[in-house]
């Protein structure tokens, strides 16, 4: 059983995802399309924590139809390696490098232009969502209904007290302050973190993967409150308490532990997922009750019934024509460089317009292989 709401809802995320990843230029980009510098949270903020959000979602729909059995179990873990495995190979795709103005394989780990001993990112997105997959779905097996919300506080709970009690003393939510970032490398290597921050620092590290965990457990939940009512005004309304309160807890909690996606922190997971909430109670109310269906909608379904191909492909091509150099004056830039030099960045003055704009091309490219795929009821699981 598809539900159309959370097709849009996953198609939305994935369409913004899209937009943020692929400016035509990083240096000209509007605020709202950019991640907080450190604490609080943008429009971009909410991107990965409402692919989690459905993600726990979908599971919803799955699981009840499953006896918990060796064979599901095995299901689950084959599915956990797989992903997990996808997001490496993106990581180290397209397995070949530049060095020295030459096209050489691109090694497990390497000496940069500095001397620095660097590597391939271990972690990254598709990673935390094939970890969160895991631990949430034997929660979900060996936990009874009743008490999964209690888990959930647990979770963030004691997440919140690790912070506290291993973080630097009164810093303990500073890049620098963070005791994730010791556990990362003492366990994944320095070499093999993400090292965008200046420093190595992973923002989707072990530790922080704890309160990812219940984004996923809180789209479950809400999930199955869907599942279990009619899609009426009593759902929604419910719906609607239950995402303003979450809202209301992690604006609170924001003065005792501040809203950061980069460290996961446990009110930003109440928070986001609050907003994850109140948006899909909207979707519900549009396209499930009052069956309001305009072109839009079919747009983003679309990516909905995809995700997770047109999120890998959109990191593929890039990398791909990455390898592709161009003269472009006194420069040599990649395909994708040269369209957005030539041809967005003199849309206007304004280069973040133009830079947007091509952010919007690529979209509609992803789109139509979305629209293909659905035409021809393609739907590439995993």
């Amino acid at each position: 059983m598809r539900s159309v709401s959370l097709d849009f809802f996953r198609g939305f995320t994935v369409v913004l995802m899209i937009v943020v990843n692929n400016p035509g230029s990083w240096d000209f980009i509007y605020p709202p399309l950019d991640h907080s510098i450190w604490n609080g949270c943008t429009p971009t903020d909410l991107v990965f924590p409402f692919f989690l959000f459905a993600t726990g979602n979908s599971l919803s729909f799955v699981m009840n139809k499953y006896e918990v059995n060796k064979l599901l179990i095995i299901k689950i873990i084959k599915r956990f390696i797989l992903i997990f495995m996808i997001g490496l190979f993106l990581n180290w795709f397209p397995f070949l490098m530049y060095m020295d103005g030459h096209l050489v394989p691109k090694p497990w780990h390497w000496f940069n232009k500095n001397g620095l001993e660097t590597g391939v990112r271990i972690l990254g997105v598709l990673q935390r969502i094939a970890i969160c997959y895991l631990v949430a779905s034997f929660i979900i097996m060996y936990v009874k209904k009743k008490y999964l919300w209690h888990i959930c506080f647990i979770l963030l709970g004691i997440y919140w007290i690790l912070c506290i009690h291993f973080g630097l003393p009164n810093d303990p939510y500073s890049l620098q302050g963070y005791f994730g970032t010791s556990i990362d490398k003492s366990i994944i290597g320095t070499v093999h973190l993400y090292k965008g921050e200046g420093i190595p620092f992973d923002p989707e590290g072990l530790m922080s993967t704890i309160s990812a965990i219940v984004e996923v457990l809180f789209g479950y939940l809400l999930g199955n409150l869907i599942i279990k009512n009619d899609k009426n005004y009593t759902l929604l309304a419910n719906l609607l308490l239950i995402g303003c309160g979450f809202l209301l807890l992690g604006y609170t909690l924001d003065y005792l532990v501040p809203i950061n996606k980069k460290i996961w922190s446990s009110s930003y997971t109440i928070y986001t997922s609050g907003l994850a909430i109140l948006l899909l109670s909207f979707l519900i109310w549009i396209i499930d009750i009052r069956k309001i269906q305009l072109g839009i909608t079919h747009f983003f379904i679309s990516f909905g019934k995809n995700p997770l191909f047109i999120f890998v492909l959109s990191g593929l091509v890039p990398r791909l024509l990455n390898l592709i150099l161009i003269k472009s004056g006194e420069d040599t830039v990649n395909p994708l460089e040269w369209l957005y030099e030539h041809i967005f960045q003199n849309v206007s003055k304004d280069y973040r317009l133009g830079s947007f704009l091509f952010s919007l091309f690529m979209v509609t490219c992803y789109w139509l292989i979305a629209f293909l795929l659905d035409k021809k009821k393609i739907y590439i699981k995993v």
